[in-house]
């Protein structure tokens, strides 16, 4: 990286100050008319209405970045160019700028998208929980799917298609039920793995597999803060003259990690938040670059025009925006709001769309896509919307809502208006947060004093959906420490 060019780069200090520079969170989006690069004119939209928004027996190729914030890529607004490959396609493709995930880690969050129900219903929600559901009694322990419920990968190979994943394992382990329907579920065992493994195994697949009609789950934690990039770091983004005291290491995330949970705060200085952001852009713009060679290497093969590609990712990650690093223990924005891009076979203009949506609504929206024909037991299970609609130019912003329950330290509840209100319920002890992201997108001050009736009528909201997918939250069902799926995190559970 020569200076002229890191001289061009933004500084990341902390998100108060890199918000300036990205339009993330409900309230920036909201007043963004448009992305650079994607004003849309009489001609772009006169060609996006004639797309036929039916592609039976196309391909589908659905790609998670894992732990990608939405505030660090470019197609989003982030000026550090880390992510040329992703923003190419969402100025091609459809670009969900205010997409909230359902919980702020991956195994919750991704399970969502290969069931299209709630993590309190498919269960994959805790390392350390007994659920208790009406009638049906089921320890939660990662390693079984509500019986009952059929996965996209399950509806897909019924209609025909050939169903291959490639993984980087850990959350998205084939042993958590995740393999569920697919011919053939890579994940390296006892890793964080990256794209480095996962694509290699997967272009294998596809040669194999290219004359079917096939999905395919591509998925890599390049970007993780478990995962490291082969040969260390280059520290190309990081500025001259950082004292180094930290690497970069795994390790040193990790021990960041705990000590934000256990003081709920980590102590950093300025240049050491900005030096993590740093690394993790290295780490972004690494990715972006082997995810631009899968594309040659798919587009060599003939398949691009035959071929619905969705970029998404299950979460973001916390860099201090509230004092802490790492993931799953909160649901602010920097942890839910996440890209999502659609791509359909042929289409060569893009479209921003700034309606608030919900990751439930992408399992409906690829069979939409599709036009396959569903099983009525997934039919009847899926929570979500198909966003066809939109694709269309229909408006189809929603109230969303997410959870997380986090090993032993939290339980957390949350809802945000299409019109930018948002709640955050805590269960072990009552305590609410309420922001208005119009006003303060950043999450700083909470309003549940000053606005008692809008807290409350969110908090009924709440608990009512969750009753409504029979979790009630009145009810004393969540039981922690009995079921720990990683020993390193067990923190003094017994495992059974």
């Amino acid at each position: 990286m020569n200076e002229k060019q890191n001289e061009q780069d933004v500084k990341l200090i902390n998100r108060r100050e890199f918000i300036k520079y990205a339009a993330v969170g409900a309230g920036a989006v909201a007043a963004t008319v448009a992305m650079p690069g994607f004003m849309m004119g009489n001609a772009e939209a006169a060609y996006l209405s004639k797309l036929p928004m039916k592609y039976k027996d196309y391909n589908v190729v659905f790609v998670s970045f894992d732990a990608l914030q939405a505030a660090h890529v470019g197609a989003l607004g982030y000026q550090r160019n880390v992510t040329p490959t992703i923003d190419a396609m969402a100025k091609k493709g459809f670009n969900f700028t205010n997409t909230i995930s359902v919980a702020s880690w991956t195994v919750p969050a991704s399970m969502t998208w290969f069931t299209g129900v709630y993590p309190s219903e498919h269960r994959l929600t805790n390392k350390f929980s007994v659920f208790n559901p009406p009638n049906n009694n089921v320890l939660s322990n990662l390693k079984k799917l509500s019986p009952e419920l059929v996965t996209l990968a399950e509806v897909l190979k019924q209609n025909g298609y050939a169903t291959g994943g490639f993984t980087g394992n850990a959350g998205v382990s084939g042993g958590f039920g995740y393999s569920q329907g697919f011919d053939e579920y890579f994940f390296e065992k006892g890793k964080f793995g990256s794209m480095g493994v996962s694509i290699p195994k997967g272009l294998e697949w596809l040669r194999k597999n290219k004359d079917k009609k096939f999905f395919m789950f591509l998925h890599g934690y390049d970007m993780h803060g478990q995962n490291e990039p082969e040969g260390g770091f280059d520290y190309r983004f990081v500025e001259k003259g950082y004292d180094k005291k930290y690497t970069g290491t795994p390790k040193e995330q990790e021990a960041l990690r705990e000590e934000g949970l256990a003081n709920g705060k980590t102590e950093l200085r300025d240049a050491d938040v900005q030096f993590w952001r740093a690394i993790y852009d290295e780490k972004i713009q690494r990715t972006d670059a082997r995810f631009k060679k899968f594309l040659e290497e798919y587009e060599q093969m003939g398949l691009m025009d035959k071929t619905i590609f969705v970029l998404t990712s299950d979460h973001g990650t916390e860099f201090h925006e509230h004092r802490r690093f790492d993931h799953g223990f909160s649901l602010y924005d920097e942890l839910i709001h996440v890209p999502l891009i659609i791509k359909l076979p042929k289409q060569k203009t893009g479209k921003v769309i700034k309606d608030q949506i919900s990751s439930i609504d992408v399992m409906p929206t690829v069979l939409d896509l599709l036009d396959v024909k569903m099983p009525e037991n997934a039919a009847k299970q899926l929570r979500g919307a198909s966003l066809v609609s939109g694709l269309k130019g229909k408006p189809v912003a929603k109230d969303v809502f997410f959870e997380t329950d986090y090993r032993q330290y939290t339980y957390k509840r949350g809802i945000q208006t299409k019109d930018g209100w948002k709640l955050i319920y805590t269960l072990e002890d009552k305590s609410r947060e309420l922001y208005n992201l119009k006003k303060d997108p950043h999450e700083t001050k909470n309003l549940v004093d000053q606005e008692p009736r809008k807290a409350y009528e969110l908090e009924q909201r709440i608990f009512a959906h969750f009753k409504a997918i029979g979790h009630d939250l009145n009810a004393k069902q969540w039981i922690p420490g009995l079921n720990p799926v990683y020993d390193s995190q067990a923190k003094g559970a017994q495992k059974k």
